[in-house]
């Protein structure tokens, strides 16, 4: 009788021991930040406020705008113009195939 209950108690921890390798083998790695041209994450929203100031459309500009910045951190300078700056951002497209970022 004990030789069973120690077969059982062995089997218990051998199938506790490998459900734990499991979970940690099948685990999700943490996305990582996008790096910018001098290593460090900018921020977009003060950026893209800049950026999108004097647009018709603030919230409009601005929404694509960070969506943008996220992807490619990096924002051209001024309030329009200067994507050659941040190839990124010049090439980045709509699935209709005009330019997503203002």
């Amino acid at each position: 009788m004990s030789n069973m209950n120690n077969r059982i108690l062995l089997l218990a921890i051998f199938c506790l021991v490998l459900s734990h390798e499991l979970e940690v083998s099948f685990a999700l790695p943490e996305p990582k930040a996008p790096i910018a041209f001098g290593g460090a994450q900018i921020d977009c929203k003060a950026r893209c406020d800049e950026r999108c100031n004097v647009a018709s459309r603030y919230r409009r500009c601005f929404r694509a705008c960070t969506t943008c910045c996220e992807r490619c951190n990096c924002v051209p300078p001024g309030t329009s113009g200067n994507a050659n700056v941040c190839p990124c951002w010049a090439n980045m497209t709509t699935s209709g195939g005009r330019k997503k970022c203002p």
